[in-house]
């Protein structure tokens, strides 16, 4: 089995979840309640640590969603987009989802600020799957 990755994908699907990110924390959509919830003060600290390790992770994230795409495209085949979106909500609410739904709970978090969260994740692992799906490796599909 050859496992193909397109990096031109993975790479825009780590720059989409600093997009996704931007958008869903900026103060007129969750971040003035992420702030406050979370009891995060961005004037004692810089964002440059924060964003660096994002975008390490996201690249991370998309890769191995990739190669999870294309692993499981390769086994049951079918529409690889339907495959991309299948493979990332399953990957969201097995390992996203459930290890910050146990995380929180031990820790006391508010529930909402969990919602909000994983809301955040599963919207990510969508658009990863749209960017990952809708441009496979050449010669896949």
């Amino acid at each position: 089995m050859s496992i193909e990755v397109n990096y031109w994908a993975v790479a825009l699907a780590t720059i989409s979840t600093m997009i996704v990110g931007s958008i869903w924390y900026t103060p007129n959509v969750f971040g003035n309640y992420w702030l406050r919830v979370a009891k995060v003060d961005m004037e004692d600290r810089s964002a440059v640590g924060p964003i660096l390790t994002t975008l390490i992770v996201s690249f991370i994230s998309a890769w191995v969603l990739a190669i999870a795409v294309q692993v499981t495209w390769l086994a049951f085949g079918g529409n690889y987009l339907v495959v991309a979106l299948t493979v990332a909500v399953v990957a969201w609410a097995g390992f996203t989802a459930a290890r910050f739904i146990t995380h929180d709970a031990f820790e006391g978090r508010p529930s909402g600020l969990t919602i909000l969260n994983i809301g955040h994740e599963l919207v990510t692992f969508i658009v990863m799957a749209l960017i990952i799906g809708a441009w496979p490796p050449a010669g896949t599909v």
